[in-house]
């Protein structure tokens, strides 16, 4: 008899946060997977295992194209069916007092990386004429970013991106979907060195969880793009027609070193 493979899911950025519950929701819908990540994924490759996926892990630093090569090859020919290139990072403080190698971390890894792997696994799925991407953007693309200049920029690129690829290949027979989460609990901030300020500290902040279902659910019905959250679509509505010095200022108050709630 021959064996039923199940279908492939490549998820970045899977060992915590947003990128986890994707990988998560992936092995729920019947998806093996291959996940990446800079960090350790020990956890994240226990719980997909539990719910019945097979599951391969390339801890690789996705900033670069040797790093992505290696997440490549780890799919050893076998065709994508699922890109959920969600790998990104952030970078709090005034983009003057930064560390420019740091900046360019955050740069290649939102960007280049990204851009990078979705052309590769593109490629393939338009050979086949068929497949899903998602990216993670966010709605901090909409947003000068404020102390918080790099990650924003890098963030408006995706979301400009993803929409011109995605008409592109409007009929390329694969969808590309961009999902935009605003303030999300997870590592970011902490990573970002952003828990002195406010936005990093905030009780407000979307379960990742409920987050990636909104993604998933908007990458399985081929939607263009999805902002998470009811109050992120207001604020992408008034960054759209606020003059940009005021959305700059009102992201200041919150992403401003000192700004922490106490």
């Amino acid at each position: 008899m021959a064996v039923t493979r199940r279908p492939l899911a490549v998820v970045t950025g899977a060992s915590s946060g947003i990128g986890r519950e994707l990988a998560l929701l992936a092995a729920d819908h019947g998806y093996d997977l291959v996940v990446a990540a800079d960090t350790p994924l020990f956890d994240t490759t226990a719980e997909l295992s539990a719910r019945g996926a097979q599951v391969e892990a390339v801890q690789t630093d996705l900033a670069s194209p040797g790093g992505v090569d290696r997440l490549l090859e780890a799919l050893d020919g076998r065709p994508v069916d699922a890109l959920l290139a969600n790998a990104g990072h952030g970078l709090g403080h005034a983009f003057l007092d930064q560390d420019f190698e740091e900046v360019l971390h955050v740069i290649n890894t939102n960007i280049t990386g990204t851009v990078y792997l979705v052309q590769k696994v593109g490629l393939q799925m338009r050979a086949r004429r068929s497949g899903r991407i998602l990216v993670t953007g966010s709605i901090a693309g909409f947003q000068p970013g404020s102390f918080q200049a790099v990650y924003n920029g890098t963030k408006a690129f995706i979301d400009s991106f993803v929409a011109a690829i995605r008409n592109e290949n409007k009929d390329a027979g694969f969808t590309i979907t961009c999902l935009m989460p605003g303030v999300t609990d997870t590592a970011f901030f902490a990573r970002a060195g952003m828990l002195d300020t406010k936005i990093g500290t905030t009780d407000k902040q979307m379960d990742p969880a409920e987050v990636a279902r909104i993604g998933f659910q908007a990458m399985q019905d081929g939607e263009a793009d999805v902002v998470a959250g009811l109050k992120n679509k207001a604020m992408v509505a008034m960054s759209k027609v606020l003059p940009s010095q005021v959305v700059a200022e009102q992201h200041r108050r919150m992403a401003e070193p000192g700004t922490a709630k106490t």
